[in-house]
């Protein structure tokens, strides 16, 4: 009888592992090259004059991103509405001085003349099994808006920054979806307004988060669809906290287990607090992974442009971010 015990617990626990492969698999599957030539297609197009933050292209693109959500079935964060809006207020110009969200430097900046933009991060929710334990995939989808005196193109496109990313993030949450299985932690899909302006949406959001000192982990991206190094097209780095050394063997072993043509570049940073939206997180001592591909002549310039994208590997880091992110959801410890 003891026997005969043992052998179905063994055989139910294989069943629960090759089913949870199949799901991997399907969300996997799901991403794709056509879909990544639309996300970016339609974000970096001109008439969306560089979706800088505060203007009308980007309240455009905070539609069409909250509208994808909606249509694949991710829930809003918070029940009621996919925009978390917030104030980012700043000195009148000739005073200069960035941006801020905090309500301490609003209150003192609106004592005097002052400038203030309206602002929306788009935020989703995937729900897990444990309630209280959550990680974050994001991305910012502004970008620098437009010049109307410089000569020629005066639009800031912004295919690569960030349009590139933001098609990683709305992949991975198709993926879990299409995955049919529930994660063990919620994943938080998060598309933040306002980086180009001093990481405004992701402050705002670490500094009201009521749950923050439960995020597990960050997946950040910011630029991953260009080649810096023409004689190496698959290059990517890959930041990551140092001391959580799994996040290097994960993507290690998915790229010899999937086949992915990516030759990153591993560095490890003890507290990654530089260069992107994960700087929100890593201050608060939240492990993070970043994809990034390095600076390219046109970025920041209006040469950002859709066409100039490599798709294969933009589709392949979607491919091996996904199955950080299904790691960062499901691994009991990390």
């Amino acid at each position: 009888m003891y026997k005969e015990f043992v052998g179905i617990l063994c055989f139910l626990f294989s069943a629960c592992l090759l089913q949870a492969q199949d799901a991997k698999e399907r969300g996997l599957q799901s991403i794709n090259r056509t879909s990544a030539e639309a996300i970016v297609g339609f974000l970096a197009d001109d008439e969306l004059q560089g979706r800088e933050a505060g203007m009308h292209g980007s309240r455009v693109a905070a539609r069409y991103l909250a509208a994808f959500l909606k249509d694949i079935g991710v829930a809003p964060l918070d029940r009621e509405s996919y925009y978390q809006p917030f104030e980012a207020c700043a000195r009148e110009w000739q005073q200069k001085g960035r941006f801020q969200v905090h309500p301490d430097s609003i209150a003192l900046y609106k004592q005097g003349a002052y400038r203030s933009l309206r602002l929306n991060n788009v935020l989703g929710m995937i729900p897990g099994k444990r309630t209280d334990e959550y990680v974050v995939v994001g991305a910012h989808f502004d970008h620098l808006g437009v010049d109307e005196t410089l000569a020629g193109d005066p639009i800031y496109n912004g295919a690569d920054d960030n349009a590139s990313g933001v098609s990683a993030v709305l992949q991975i949450a198709r993926a879990f979806v299409v995955s049919g299985q529930k994660p063990l932690r919620n994943v938080i899909i998060a598309l933040w307004d306002g980086e180009e302006k001093g990481l405004l949406g992701s402050r705002y959001f670490t500094m009201s988060c009521p749950f923050i000192g439960k995020v597990k982990g960050y997946l950040n991206f910011d630029m991953i669809g260009r080649n810096n190094k023409l004689d190496c097209p698959q290059h990517v780095v890959y930041f990551y906290t140092e001391s959580h050394s799994a996040f290097g063997e994960w993507l290690k072993q998915d790229i010899r287990t999937y086949g992915l043509d990516l030759k990153p570049d591993y560095r490890p940073w003890d507290r990654p607090v530089g260069g992107s939206d994960n700087a929100s997180f890593a201050l608060l001592d939240i492990p993070i992974i970043w994809y990034h591909t390095d600076g390219h002549p046109d970025y920041h310039q209006p040469g950002d442009h859709a066409d100039r994208l490599n798709w294969d590997k933009l589709t392949d880091i979607t491919r091996a971010s996904f199955l950080n992110v299904w790691n960062l959801a499901n691994e009991p410890v990390y």
